[in-house]
């Protein structure tokens, strides 16, 4: 692997965070508890991205959000394997997949197809699929270690990858989730949150277009809740994209240097 850019770590939480010191007791009716990382329950974690690292591929990301480390090949636009009709716009195919040491638990990661397919769905309203016709742009998503919020990462990871492909894209597109434990509503969840949550709300959007182009919740979510979480995410994903955009432009500055 090479790297072509990347930057350090950096946090995109949505409001001012606090350090709290109880220790980790969680209850339903516990608003006070702290998390397994120590984070605020609106604390994000921090943010690493570096772009060029699968120098075989068109375009590549790699990703760590704490435990959670991501990499993301884009091969193409290149003339697709499958016969098919002539067309007026491209083809995306998506591919996530979990290497066998990625879960503490050998081989048991999340369901695999299931994040192929809402890897699609969050990419595809993105892509200015009428750039390049009758191909296909390829995206391979490969989980090398998942510390919690795995399907977020990897939609955010792909569009870095994309971009650094040259793939025309409206925007990029960012992702953050929420669960929802008890009473509270932590933002960013790790393996151990996840594990307890009563229920899910993951936002992918593209900031600079205040376009949402996937929502997904799971559980029981009263009205306000919702409307909480959901602007939780909004507000992280909007400091996230800048993270992401920081990265690409160290790229271009390092190659004109």
């Amino acid at each position: 692997m090479a790297g072509k850019g990347g930057t350090t770590p950096t946090t995109y939480s949505p409001s001012p965070t606090t350090q709290k010191t109880k220790a980790l007791i969680f209850k339903e009716n516990d608003v006070d508890w702290v998390r397994p990382d120590g984070r605020d329950f609106h604390q994000c974690r921090p943010a690493f991205f570096r772009t060029g690292a699968v120098n075989a591929a068109s375009g590549s990301a790699y990703a760590e959000f704490g435990n959670t480390k991501v990499i993301v090949s884009v091969f193409g636009p290149r003339e697709s394997k499958k016969a098919m009709v002539y067309s007026d716009i491209g083809r995306l195919n998506c591919n996530v997949s979990y290497t066998t040491f990625a879960t503490p638990v050998r081989g048991q990661g999340s369901d695999e197809k299931e994040f192929t397919s809402m890897l699609h769905k969050a990419l595809e309203g993105a892509i200015m699929v009428e750039t390049f016709p009758k191909t296909t742009v390829d995206v391979f998503a490969l989980v090398l270690e998942s510390g919690g919020s795995d399907l977020p990462v990897v939609i955010s990871c792909a569009s870095l990858a994309l971009a650094d492909a040259g793939i025309m894209m409206y925007d990029l597109v960012t992702s953050v989730s929420v669960s929802c434990l008890g009473k509270n509503l932590v933002i960013d969840p790790v393996l151990e949150e996840e594990s307890y949550q009563d229920g899910s709300l993951m936002i992918t959007c593209m900031p600079s277009r205040y376009e949402v182009t996937q929502l997904t919740v799971t559980g029981e979510w009263s009205t306000a809740k919702i409307n909480e979480g959901m602007q939780l995410c909004l507000d992280a994903s909007a400091k996230l994209v800048k993270i992401m955009r920081s990265c690409l432009k160290e790229v271009v500055t390092a190659s004109q240097d």
